[in-house]
Protein backbone atom coordinates (compact mmCIF):
# COMPACT_ATOMS: atom_id res chain seq x y z
CA UNK A 1 0.00 0.00 0.00
CA UNK A 2 1.33 3.39 -0.98
CA UNK A 3 1.98 5.82 1.85
CA UNK A 4 0.16 9.10 1.89
CA UNK A 5 1.35 11.64 4.43
CA UNK A 6 -0.71 13.81 6.75
CA UNK A 7 1.07 16.33 8.99
CA UNK A 8 -0.69 16.77 12.34
CA UNK A 9 -0.07 20.07 14.15
CA UNK A 10 -1.89 21.02 17.37
CA UNK A 11 -1.75 24.69 18.24
CA UNK A 12 -2.75 26.79 21.23
CA UNK A 13 -2.65 30.60 20.95
CA UNK A 14 0.32 30.68 18.58
CA UNK A 15 -0.80 32.00 15.17
CA UNK A 16 2.62 33.51 14.38
CA UNK A 17 4.31 30.14 14.89
CA UNK A 18 1.81 28.53 12.52
CA UNK A 19 2.63 31.17 9.92
CA UNK A 20 6.35 30.44 10.16
CA UNK A 21 5.77 26.67 10.06
CA UNK A 22 3.52 26.91 6.99
CA UNK A 23 6.09 29.10 5.26
CA UNK A 24 8.62 26.29 5.71
CA UNK A 25 6.16 23.86 4.08
CA UNK A 26 6.17 26.00 0.95
CA UNK A 27 9.81 25.18 0.23
CA UNK A 28 9.68 21.42 0.86
CA UNK A 29 11.31 19.33 -1.87
CA UNK A 30 8.61 16.72 -2.41
CA UNK A 31 6.60 16.10 -5.54
CA UNK A 32 3.77 13.90 -4.20
CA UNK A 33 0.68 15.39 -2.52
CA UNK A 34 0.59 15.66 1.28
CA UNK A 35 -1.91 17.06 3.75
CA UNK A 36 -1.51 19.41 6.72
CA UNK A 37 -4.03 19.11 9.56
CA UNK A 38 -4.07 22.08 11.95
CA UNK A 39 -5.95 21.41 15.20
CA UNK A 40 -6.79 24.53 17.20
CA UNK A 41 -6.96 23.39 20.83
CA UNK A 42 -9.47 25.88 22.24
CA UNK A 43 -7.33 28.94 21.51
CA UNK A 44 -8.54 32.45 22.25
CA UNK A 45 -6.06 33.78 19.67
CA UNK A 46 -6.67 31.49 16.72
CA UNK A 47 -4.60 30.76 13.62
CA UNK A 48 -7.63 30.47 11.33
CA UNK A 49 -6.88 33.67 9.38
CA UNK A 50 -3.25 32.61 8.95
CA UNK A 51 -4.29 29.19 7.65
CA UNK A 52 -6.62 30.79 5.08
CA UNK A 53 -3.68 32.76 3.67
CA UNK A 54 -1.96 29.47 2.76
CA UNK A 55 -5.04 27.50 1.69
CA UNK A 56 -4.43 28.01 -2.03
CA UNK A 57 -0.75 27.02 -1.85
CA UNK A 58 -1.02 24.05 0.53
CA UNK A 59 -3.60 21.33 1.19
CA UNK A 60 -4.66 22.29 4.71
CA UNK A 61 -7.50 21.09 6.91
CA UNK A 62 -8.29 23.33 9.87
CA UNK A 63 -10.29 22.27 12.93
CA UNK A 64 -11.26 24.12 16.08
CA UNK A 65 -12.10 22.12 19.21
CA UNK A 66 -12.44 22.73 22.97
CA UNK A 67 -9.18 22.66 24.91
CA UNK A 68 -8.19 19.11 25.87
CA UNK A 69 -4.41 19.15 25.61
CA UNK A 70 -1.89 18.43 22.85
CA UNK A 71 -2.13 14.64 23.06
CA UNK A 72 -5.88 14.54 22.57
CA UNK A 73 -5.61 17.18 19.84
CA UNK A 74 -3.12 15.02 17.95
CA UNK A 75 -5.50 12.06 18.25
CA UNK A 76 -8.30 14.26 16.92
CA UNK A 77 -6.13 15.30 13.97
CA UNK A 78 -5.16 11.72 13.12
CA UNK A 79 -8.81 10.68 13.20
CA UNK A 80 -9.66 13.45 10.73
CA UNK A 81 -6.62 12.95 8.49
CA UNK A 82 -6.93 11.61 4.95
CA UNK A 83 -3.46 10.05 4.81
CA UNK A 84 -2.30 6.69 6.17
CA UNK A 85 1.00 7.84 7.70
CA UNK A 86 0.90 10.68 10.19
CA UNK A 87 3.76 13.07 10.85
CA UNK A 88 3.33 14.94 14.11
CA UNK A 89 4.96 18.32 14.67
CA UNK A 90 4.82 20.97 17.36
CA UNK A 91 3.61 24.38 16.23
CA UNK A 92 6.97 25.91 17.19
CA UNK A 93 8.90 23.87 14.62
CA UNK A 94 10.30 24.76 11.21
CA UNK A 95 11.01 22.21 8.49
CA UNK A 96 14.21 22.11 6.45
CA UNK A 97 13.50 21.77 2.74
CA UNK A 98 14.74 18.16 2.57
CA UNK A 99 12.63 16.87 5.48
CA UNK A 100 9.81 14.95 3.78
CA UNK A 101 12.05 13.77 0.97
CA UNK A 102 14.42 12.30 3.59
CA UNK A 103 11.61 10.61 5.53
CA UNK A 104 10.00 9.10 2.44
CA UNK A 105 13.30 7.75 1.08
CA UNK A 106 14.14 6.16 4.43
CA UNK A 107 10.72 4.51 4.81
CA UNK A 108 10.82 3.19 1.25
CA UNK A 109 14.03 1.32 2.03
CA UNK A 110 13.55 0.61 5.77
CA UNK A 111 9.89 0.65 6.72
CA UNK A 112 8.93 1.34 10.34
CA UNK A 113 5.52 2.06 11.80
CA UNK A 114 6.94 4.79 14.00
CA UNK A 115 9.96 7.05 13.66
CA UNK A 116 11.49 10.07 15.31
CA UNK A 117 14.01 12.67 14.29
CA UNK A 118 16.28 15.16 15.98
CA UNK A 119 15.71 18.83 16.69
CA UNK A 120 18.20 21.54 15.88
CA UNK A 121 18.69 25.26 16.41
CA UNK A 122 17.97 27.56 13.48
CA UNK A 123 20.46 30.34 12.76
CA UNK A 124 17.76 32.92 13.49
CA UNK A 125 17.08 31.65 17.01
CA UNK A 126 17.95 33.89 19.96
CA UNK A 127 21.09 33.33 22.03
CA UNK A 128 18.95 31.97 24.86
CA UNK A 129 17.23 29.50 22.53
CA UNK A 130 20.60 28.35 21.20
CA UNK A 131 21.94 27.88 24.74
CA UNK A 132 18.89 25.85 25.74
CA UNK A 133 19.13 23.85 22.53
CA UNK A 134 22.73 23.02 23.37
CA UNK A 135 22.01 21.64 26.85
CA UNK A 136 18.99 19.67 25.62
CA UNK A 137 20.88 17.98 22.77
CA UNK A 138 24.55 17.85 23.77
CA UNK A 139 26.29 14.57 24.52
CA UNK A 140 27.83 16.21 27.60
CA UNK A 141 24.45 17.05 29.16
CA UNK A 142 21.85 14.55 27.95
CA UNK A 143 23.99 12.00 26.14
CA UNK A 144 22.38 13.18 22.91
CA UNK A 145 19.27 11.09 23.62
CA UNK A 146 17.01 13.48 21.69
CA UNK A 147 18.85 12.69 18.49
CA UNK A 148 20.88 9.52 18.60
CA UNK A 149 20.84 6.94 15.82
CA UNK A 150 22.42 4.23 17.97
CA UNK A 151 19.11 3.20 19.57
CA UNK A 152 17.43 2.31 16.29
CA UNK A 153 14.71 -0.19 17.23
CA UNK A 154 13.81 1.07 20.72
CA UNK A 155 14.10 4.80 20.10
CA UNK A 156 11.41 6.87 21.84
CA UNK A 157 10.28 9.46 19.28
CA UNK A 158 9.19 12.83 20.62
CA UNK A 159 6.03 14.52 19.42
CA UNK A 160 7.81 17.61 18.08
CA UNK A 161 9.07 15.34 15.24
CA UNK A 162 7.34 11.97 15.13
CA UNK A 163 5.87 9.73 12.47
CA UNK A 164 3.27 7.03 13.16
CA UNK A 165 1.41 4.73 10.79
CA UNK A 166 -2.36 4.47 10.75
CA UNK A 167 -2.01 0.85 11.91
CA UNK A 168 0.08 1.76 14.95
CA UNK A 169 -2.30 4.58 15.84
CA UNK A 170 -5.35 2.31 15.73
CA UNK A 171 -3.59 -0.42 17.72
CA UNK A 172 -2.65 1.94 20.57
CA UNK A 173 -5.47 4.52 20.45
CA UNK A 174 -2.84 7.24 20.23
CA UNK A 175 -1.72 9.63 22.94
CA UNK A 176 -2.82 9.51 26.57
CA UNK A 177 -3.97 12.39 28.79
CA UNK A 178 -0.62 12.95 30.53
CA UNK A 179 1.41 16.03 29.53
CA UNK A 180 4.29 16.25 29.17
CA UNK A 181 5.35 12.64 28.71
CA UNK A 182 2.58 11.61 26.33
CA UNK A 183 5.10 10.91 23.56
CA UNK A 184 7.44 8.45 25.36
CA UNK A 185 4.32 6.80 26.81
CA UNK A 186 2.94 6.28 23.30
CA UNK A 187 6.33 5.08 22.03
CA UNK A 188 6.42 2.40 24.72
CA UNK A 189 2.86 1.29 23.97
CA UNK A 190 3.72 1.09 20.27
CA UNK A 191 6.64 -1.21 21.11
CA UNK A 192 4.45 -3.34 23.39
CA UNK A 193 1.93 -3.68 20.57
CA UNK A 194 4.59 -5.37 18.45
CA UNK A 195 5.63 -2.47 16.24
CA UNK A 196 9.16 -1.11 15.93
CA UNK A 197 10.39 2.44 16.27
CA UNK A 198 13.47 4.03 14.75
CA UNK A 199 15.48 7.19 14.46
CA UNK A 200 15.85 8.71 10.98
CA UNK A 201 19.18 10.49 10.58
CA UNK A 202 18.94 13.90 8.94
CA UNK A 203 15.14 14.06 9.37
CA UNK A 204 15.55 16.91 11.83
CA UNK A 205 13.37 19.91 12.49
CA UNK A 206 14.28 23.35 13.75
CA UNK A 207 12.64 23.47 17.17
CA UNK A 208 12.24 26.75 19.00
CA UNK A 209 13.14 26.62 22.68
CA UNK A 210 11.53 28.38 25.61
CA UNK A 211 11.92 32.15 25.34
CA UNK A 212 12.61 32.83 29.04
CA UNK A 213 14.53 31.17 31.86
CA UNK A 214 11.34 30.78 33.87
CA UNK A 215 9.54 28.93 31.08
CA UNK A 216 12.55 26.68 30.56
CA UNK A 217 12.69 25.86 34.28
CA UNK A 218 8.97 25.01 34.34
CA UNK A 219 9.44 22.77 31.31
CA UNK A 220 12.33 20.73 32.72
CA UNK A 221 10.66 20.53 36.13
CA UNK A 222 7.61 18.92 34.52
CA UNK A 223 9.88 16.50 32.66
CA UNK A 224 11.35 15.47 36.02
CA UNK A 225 7.93 14.97 37.60
CA UNK A 226 6.66 12.89 34.68
CA UNK A 227 9.55 10.43 34.28
CA UNK A 228 8.90 8.38 37.50
CA UNK A 229 5.26 8.05 36.40
CA UNK A 230 6.38 6.68 33.04
CA UNK A 231 8.81 4.35 34.82
CA UNK A 232 5.91 2.99 36.84
CA UNK A 233 3.79 2.45 33.75
CA UNK A 234 6.67 1.02 31.70
CA UNK A 235 9.22 -0.44 34.16
CA UNK A 236 11.24 -2.18 31.44
CA UNK A 237 12.00 1.23 29.90
CA UNK A 238 13.45 2.65 33.15
CA UNK A 239 17.15 3.50 32.97
CA UNK A 240 19.78 4.49 35.51
CA UNK A 241 20.56 7.50 33.29
CA UNK A 242 17.25 9.07 34.34
CA UNK A 243 18.84 9.54 37.77
CA UNK A 244 21.88 11.42 36.45
CA UNK A 245 20.46 14.95 36.92
CA UNK A 246 19.60 14.09 40.54
CA UNK A 247 23.10 12.69 41.06
CA UNK A 248 24.50 15.92 39.60
CA UNK A 249 22.50 18.01 42.08
CA UNK A 250 23.87 15.96 44.98
CA UNK A 251 27.38 16.09 43.51
CA UNK A 252 27.20 19.88 43.14
CA UNK A 253 26.02 20.39 46.71
CA UNK A 254 28.67 18.00 48.05
CA UNK A 255 31.43 19.67 46.01
CA UNK A 256 30.56 23.13 47.32
CA UNK A 257 30.26 22.00 50.93
CA UNK A 258 33.52 20.02 50.83
CA UNK A 259 35.35 22.92 49.20
CA UNK A 260 34.37 25.14 52.15
CA UNK A 261 34.76 22.60 54.94
CA UNK A 262 37.73 20.52 53.77
CA UNK A 263 39.68 21.74 50.74
CA UNK A 264 39.19 23.85 47.62
CA UNK A 265 40.39 20.84 45.63
CA UNK A 266 36.89 19.34 45.91
CA UNK A 267 35.49 22.04 43.61
CA UNK A 268 37.88 21.16 40.78
CA UNK A 269 35.85 18.28 39.20
CA UNK A 270 32.72 20.44 39.11
CA UNK A 271 34.73 23.38 37.79
CA UNK A 272 36.24 21.18 35.09
CA UNK A 273 32.80 20.03 33.94
CA UNK A 274 31.49 23.60 33.87
CA UNK A 275 34.52 24.66 31.83
CA UNK A 276 33.91 21.77 29.40
CA UNK A 277 30.31 22.90 28.84
CA UNK A 278 31.42 26.50 28.32
CA UNK A 279 34.16 25.59 25.80
CA UNK A 280 32.12 23.04 23.86
CA UNK A 281 29.05 25.28 23.54
CA UNK A 282 31.16 28.33 22.65
CA UNK A 283 32.88 26.41 19.87
CA UNK A 284 29.72 24.82 18.48
CA UNK A 285 27.73 28.04 18.60
CA UNK A 286 30.73 30.23 17.72
CA UNK A 287 29.78 32.62 20.49
CA UNK A 288 31.28 33.05 23.98
CA UNK A 289 28.09 34.53 25.44
CA UNK A 290 26.09 31.50 24.36
CA UNK A 291 28.78 29.40 26.04
CA UNK A 292 28.23 31.27 29.32
CA UNK A 293 24.45 31.01 28.96
CA UNK A 294 24.77 27.29 28.28
CA UNK A 295 26.48 26.81 31.65
CA UNK A 296 23.56 28.47 33.42
CA UNK A 297 21.06 26.53 31.27
CA UNK A 298 22.80 23.31 32.30
CA UNK A 299 22.32 24.13 36.00
CA UNK A 300 18.68 25.14 35.41
CA UNK A 301 18.04 21.90 33.52
CA UNK A 302 19.75 19.57 35.99
CA UNK A 303 18.40 21.19 39.16
CA UNK A 304 14.89 21.67 37.73
CA UNK A 305 14.67 18.10 36.45
CA UNK A 306 16.75 16.42 39.16
CA UNK A 307 14.88 17.76 42.19
CA UNK A 308 11.47 17.21 40.57
CA UNK A 309 12.49 13.66 39.62
CA UNK A 310 13.48 12.96 43.23
CA UNK A 311 10.21 14.41 44.54
CA UNK A 312 8.11 12.42 42.10
CA UNK A 313 9.97 9.20 42.88
CA UNK A 314 9.29 9.72 46.58
CA UNK A 315 5.54 10.01 46.07
CA UNK A 316 5.03 7.61 43.14
CA UNK A 317 7.43 4.80 44.08
CA UNK A 318 8.13 5.49 47.75
CA UNK A 319 4.59 6.20 48.96
CA UNK A 320 2.87 4.46 46.01
CA UNK A 321 0.61 7.44 45.35
CA UNK A 322 -1.76 7.52 42.39
CA UNK A 323 -0.06 9.75 39.74
CA UNK A 324 -3.20 11.57 38.62
CA UNK A 325 -4.22 12.39 42.19
CA UNK A 326 -0.72 13.37 43.34
CA UNK A 327 0.11 15.51 40.29
CA UNK A 328 -3.25 16.51 38.74
CA UNK A 329 -1.69 19.38 36.75
CA UNK A 330 0.20 16.80 34.64
CA UNK A 331 -3.05 15.35 33.30
CA UNK A 332 -5.75 16.76 31.04
CA UNK A 333 -9.30 15.72 31.86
Amino acid sequence: MQRTYSFIVPVYNRPQEIRELLESFLVLHFSDPFEIVIVEDGSTETAEAVVKEFSESLEISYYFKPNSGPGDSRNFGMQKAKGNYYIILDSDCLLPSHYLETVDYFLQNNYYDCYGGADAAHQNFTKLQKAINYVMTSFFTTGGIRGNSKSTTTFEPRSFNMGISESAFKATNGFSKIHPGEDPDLSQRILKAGFKTTFIPNAFVYHKRRATWKKFYIQVKKFGLVRPILNKWHPKAAKITFWFPTFFVLFTIASILCSFLISLLYIFPLGGYVFLIFIDSSIKNKNLLIGVMSVWAMFVQFFGYGLAFLKSNFFIHGLNKEPEKQFPKLFFK
